[in-house]
């Protein structure tokens, strides 16, 4: 894959969308905006959190997704008894008795993690490094990671019986908390009609593990405006309450607001978005674009919020 200049490589990149997209449309029916947040994480070498009632296809997503690109993929079914072993391996003696390092199931290129916050803290904290420093360390030895490396959890929001909440620190390593909404009537017509056949789609391979990481490198080349980058930092600072810059409804409906990773997957993720659209520079639309998804998971309402049933979304709206 050779492009003569950055604005081809640009039109590849849309091109590239356009294509996962419509291929991936061929299996996962309604979810466009999904699709789309998905990818651009692809593309901005981030992690997504998808969160949805079950039977919203969030696994087949994932594994169709993955299908349409020619990376290694694992998954991974945490269950409360599921050990950090399971997930990074483990040394055993060999034959000739010396210690052999068995990778685990993180040694891929997308890591499908279903239904996360079914396995305890000591076990979600296992791809903490994995996901920030993009290696894993066994009894004082670092292995590197395969890249490009996603991880791709999904979590159910009404089933907390047995469950182990992810804590702030590790939703912060996710880059969107994407929520999978019902499909509209029209959507669901078409799942139904679609799954009770005999007839099944194969998924054609889009992009290869070098291409995508030609992607990536393009994203984070794209200039941007000093006025881009200030809204979406301010944006940022609105949701810190008791600060200078906090919004009435932050002092009001938030326990805490988000870090400076917020600001930077903002400017990054808008990035991306603005390529998707065949745009050289990303303006305040695209950062508008992915803002919800990334600000959901990193903002805490206090009691007031919760007793006046004021949701993460409707503060994030007004925020907007």
């Amino acid at each position: 894959m050779q492009y003569k200049s950055d604005v081809e490589a640009a039109h590849g990149l849309q091109e590239a969308y356009k294509n996962l997209k419509a291929e991936i449309s061929r299996v996962i029916v309604g979810q466009d905006d999904v699709v789309r947040l998905l990818l651009t994480a692809i593309f901005c070498q981030g992690h997504c959190l998808l969160v949805g009632v079950p039977g919203l296809a969030k696994t087949l997503l994932i594994q169709t997704m993955a299908s349409s690109l020619d990376l290694k993929f694992n998954r991974i079914q945490f269950t409360p008894d599921l050990m950090p072993s399971d997930i990074l391996g483990s040394e055993t003696l060999d034959q000739e008795r010396n210690f052999k390092f068995i990778k685990g199931a993180v040694f891929a290129n997308i890591i499908l993690a279903d239904e996360i916050n079914r396995t305890p803290p000591k076990t979600q904290a296992a791809l903490l490094e994995a996901m920030q420093e993009y290696s894993v360390t066994i009894a004082g030895q670092k292995y590197s990671l395969d890249r490009p490396f996603f991880v791709l959890a999904t979590q159910n929001p009404i089933e907390q019986e047995g469950t182990y909440p992810l804590p702030e620190a590790q939703l912060d390593r996710f880059m969107f908390n994407i929520k999978l909404d019902y499909p509209s009537y029209q959507s669901e017509v078409e799942i139904v009609k679609n799954t009770t056949t005999a007839s099944s789609y194969q998924v054609q391979r889009i992009l290869h593990g070098d291409e995508i990481r030609y992607f990536q490198s393009l994203v984070r080349k794209v200039p941007i405006t000093d006025n881009v980058v200030e809204y979406a930092v301010r944006l940022v600072h609105k949701t810190r309450p008791q600060t200078q810059m906090a919004s009435a409804d932050a002092n009001q409906y938030l326990e805490w607001g988000a870090g400076p990773r917020a600001s930077q997957h903002l400017v990054l993720g808008a990035k991306c978005n603005a390529l998707f659209n065949g745009k050289y520079s990303p303006d305040v639309e695209d950062i508008q674009a992915v803002a919800a998804s990334i600000l959901r998971h990193r903002i805490v309402r206090n009691f007031k919020a919760e007793a006046e049933g004021i949701t993460v979304d409707d503060i994030v709206k007004k925020l907007l």
